[in-house]
């Protein structure tokens, strides 16, 4: 996966669900980067960030995402994009999500890009 601008992070980030793969998402994020399993909460660190991503896998469904802005000062990107995931609940039934997201990710001292913020639900 290529990690070489904020867009191919995020085109990772899909990969990686749809294939069921956390072990190929967890190098996409800082180490004490925040994911938003849910508006208006944030899972902290590693442990936070896998919890959560492991959520998304464990419903096995398909992630589409289209990055729509990308806005770059310095070493900090706001990414901007709408997604829709459809898979399956823990219940057996039909899990449909769609949403605006907003992400902050921050280029490492290697020039590779990773996640500060991963934030699926925007400003929901």
């Amino acid at each position: 996966m290529s990690t070489a601008t904020p867009q191919q992070v995020l085109e990772s980030i899909v990969t990686g669900i749809n294939s069921g793969d956390l072990d190929s998402l967890m190098p996409l994020y800082e180490a004490d980067a925040a994911f938003a399993p849910e508006p208006g909460s944030l899972a902290h660190g590693a442990a936070g960030v896998s919890e959560a991503l492991t959520g998304f896998i464990s419903m096995d469904g398909e992630l589409d995402l289209r990055v729509t802005h990308v806005l770059e000062v310095d070493d900090i990107a706001l990414v901007t994009g709408v997604w829709s995931f459809e898979g399956t609940g823990p219940d057996g039934e039909p899990v449909k999500l769609t949403s605006r997201n907003a992400d902050v990710l921050r280029r490492q001292a290697d020039g590779t890009w990773r996640f500060v913020i991963d934030n699926p639900w925007g400003t929901d």
